[in-house]
């Protein structure tokens, strides 16, 4: 006989999820706590998943088998484990979620630890970006020690390319003064008197001698051009175009009205020289066709700049704009260099990648107009 008072009130409470029962040979002895239900019989040994009637329990049940004063006894114990597996399942999804957590936390102080890393390369390709606008002429040596040797190469590259430049344009104009002497003396000889006898042979070395000069001419400013080779130049206008005004008025005279229409601050991302050439050769045609104003206005758009050449002389019919861009054209022989200095315009334009029409200006005469694409970051 047992006690029931020294039981664990587990097992007097009706299905409290604690059960046993005891078999012996003159009959069996269960827990109050299974009340009308009966625990499983698989069995001898230990048992899971076993159902406990309509309860919705599943039991963990182990059964073993004594032999106590030569009478066999079963005894078995059983146990809802379902609040067990309800908190192992609660510790997945939380293991889960820290897991979750942590991997987003590694992927964040991963990425921002890579962003760190990389800050001075963002900086680095910044400032390669200011140098194509014009903005800086070389890299700041203020870098991680693992970018000097590179910041380094890349300045040296930009110092180099400089000078290789100048010594080109000093090279191309020292050619160019060379051949001038040489071509005035030919000049000179053929309008000699010693060819008065033999006009027609006067004439052709005139004309051949000319296109030569022309040729040359085109050819040196052609060559000088720097397109892109030159990262950190650029155009100042408020500090350029006053002086190229000036001198276009000394040139032409006060009877033209020069006006600058561009807006203070502006900046062209390209090298002076080219600039100078450019502008310097549509003012001048300008300047040689207008009756009374010239206008240059310089817009800065989306996609770029837009430069504006305007006067108010007899303007060019559309039938013959495009012999304009002939090699050495003129559409007025007593106005010299007309043709030579829209192919040198030419040139740099389609150098740079831009476009450039000859349209009607809105007071009456020529209008220039020139598209030049921005210069993007690499």
């Amino acid at each position: 006989q047992l006690d029931d008072h020294r039981l664990s009130g587990a097992y007097q409470r009706p299905l409290s999820g604690h059960y046993f029962r005891m078999d012996l040979p003159q009959g069996h002895w269960r827990s109050r706590s299974l009340w009308d239900f009966e625990l499983p019989q698989p069995g001898v040994g230990l048992h899971a998943n076993l159902e406990l009637g309509k309860t919705g329990q599943s039991l963990l049940m182990l059964t073993s088998e004594y032999r106590k004063f030569g009478k066999q006894i079963s005894i078995t114990v059983a146990q809802d484990y379902t609040p067990v597996r309800a908190s192992f399942r609660l510790m997945q999804q939380i293991g889960l979620g820290l897991g979750l957590a942590a991997l987003i936390l590694v992927l964040v102080l991963q990425r921002i630890t890579v962003r760190r890393a990389l800050r001075p390369l963002e900086t680095v390709r910044e400032q390669i970006f200011q140098l194509q606008q014009g903005q800086r002429s070389q890299l700041d040596n203020q870098v991680p020690l693992e970018l000097e040797p590179l910041v380094a190469q890349i300045n040296h590259l930009l110092a180099h390319t400089e000078d290789s430049l100048k010594r080109s344009r000093n090279a191309l104009g020292n050619l160019g003064h060379a051949l001038k002497t040489p071509l005035a003396v030919l000049l000179s000889l053929a309008l000699s008197g010693q060819l008065d006898a033999n006009p027609a042979l006067r004439k052709t070395l005139q004309d051949q001698l000319e296109n030569i000069r022309l040729r040359l001419e085109r050819e040196l400013n052609r060559a000088r051009l720097s397109g892109d080779a030159l990262p950190g130049a650029r155009f100042d206008c408020d500090t350029e175009l006053p002086g190229l005004f000036s001198t276009l008025g000394m040139i032409h005279g006060a009877h033209l009205q020069l006006i600058n229409d561009v807006e203070p601050g502006m900046y062209l991302p390209w090298d002076r020289e080219d600039i100078l050439e450019l502008l310097g050769n549509l003012l001048d045609n300008a300047c040689k066709w207008a009756d009374s104003e010239v206008r240059l206005n310089i817009l800065r758009q989306e996609q770029g700049f837009c430069l504006l050449i305007d006067d108010d002389g007899p303007g060019i019919p559309e039938s013959q704009r495009a012999e304009v861009f002939s090699r050495g054209a003129r559409l007025d022989e007593q106005i010299t260099g007309h043709g030579l200095g829209l192919g040198i315009v030419r040139d740099i334009v389609e150098a740079w990648g831009g476009q450039l029409q000859l349209l009607e200006s809105p007071v009456s005469g020529l209008r220039v107009r020139i598209d030049l694409p921005e210069r993007t970051a690499p």
